[in-house]
């Protein structure tokens, strides 16, 4: 079958780089200390995301953790010698709702160190891990500018177990304006329906959802953000315990994921975060802190 690419909606390629353990809902997945004592399929799994992408000769955005950097600089160095987009992801993967302005300002600091030394590139998007700048902890936006970061995509429009913009009217691209500058947003992607926010273009909503269905809602979009981490692709990664909804959330569709991963390769011109072409539609779209 000869498939053509879509070349009118905007569909962002996203990496969240962790491993399979980089978990938020186990008391013992998310304490640094213990990231030790698990086994690690870090690189197997980079290797067979890489391996669809280089496929495709498309490039992406990677949402690094620091942590990761200094422990596989050889494979971060590999994604940027690519001319793959370097971007922060935090650096010991902790939910921003949970930490003090000092305290997150230090981590982001140390990532942004880390990841520029492994990469040799300047460090100017950032993810929160969890999606967790929420409504309460706006005060991040303005750390993020102070310290150089100029496009974010931490904003989920739906309610999370890890926060959410739950009422938030952020559903495309936008400029936040801080004291610092502004930061320009790249928010989830999500579809009004009835009221509520369904998601669909990453993690398990992607792994759960049908490919037709996915194919269909992201034509009938203008932008699409995705993001995908390297253990939805992995079928064999160890099962911890989690609340039930979170696990299945974290374990559906593992089996199938890459095939549907592969399609949306095939189906769609994919761009970096900085390669995203902002038009005045977008621009308009101003939000204050």
């Amino acid at each position: 079958m000869i498939y053509s690419r879509d070349t009118n909606s905007h569909v962002i390629l996203t990496i969240d780089l962790e491993d399979w353990f980089h978990l938020l809902n186990n008391s013992r997945t998310l304490d640094p200390k213990n990231w030790g004592g698990f086994e690690s399929r870090f690189d197997n799994n980079v290797e067979r995301l890489l391996k669809v992408i280089d496929h495709h000769g498309v490039k992406a955005t990677f949402f690094v953790l620091g942590w990761i950097a200094d422990r596989y600089p050889e494979i971060i160095k590999k994604i940027a010698s690519a001319g793959h987009q370097i971007g922060s992801h935090s650096y010991h993967h902790q939910l921003v709702f949970n930490q003090t302005p000092y305290d997150f300002e230090k981590d982001l600091v140390r990532s942004i160190a880390a990841l520029e030394n492994v990469s040799g590139q300047r460090v100017e998007c950032y993810r929160a891990p969890g999606f967790s700048i929420t409504e309460k902890c706006t005060w991040a936006f303005e750390i993020l500018a102070k310290n150089g970061i100029r496009i974010d995509s931490s904003i989920f429009p739906a309610r999370r177990s890890h926060g959410g913009f739950a009422s938030s009217k952020i559903y495309e691209p936008g400029i936040i304006r801080t004291k610092f500058g502004d930061i320009y947003e790249l928010p989830i992607s999500a579809v009004r329906s009835f009221g509520a926010s369904i998601i669909f273009s990453g993690g398990g909503y992607f792994r759960l959802l049908p490919w037709a269905l996915i194919n269909y809602l992201i034509s009938s979009q203008s932008y699409t953000m995705t993001y995908f981490h390297p253990r939805d692709f992995d079928p064999d990664q160890p099962r911890i315990s989690l609340p039930p909804l979170t696990k299945f959330k974290s374990y559906v569709g593992l089996v199938k994921s890459l095939n549907k991963f592969d399609l949306l390769l095939k189906h769609y011109d994919v761009v970096t975060c900085d390669a995203f072409e902002w038009t005045s539609k977008y621009s308009d779209n101003i939000w204050e802190i």
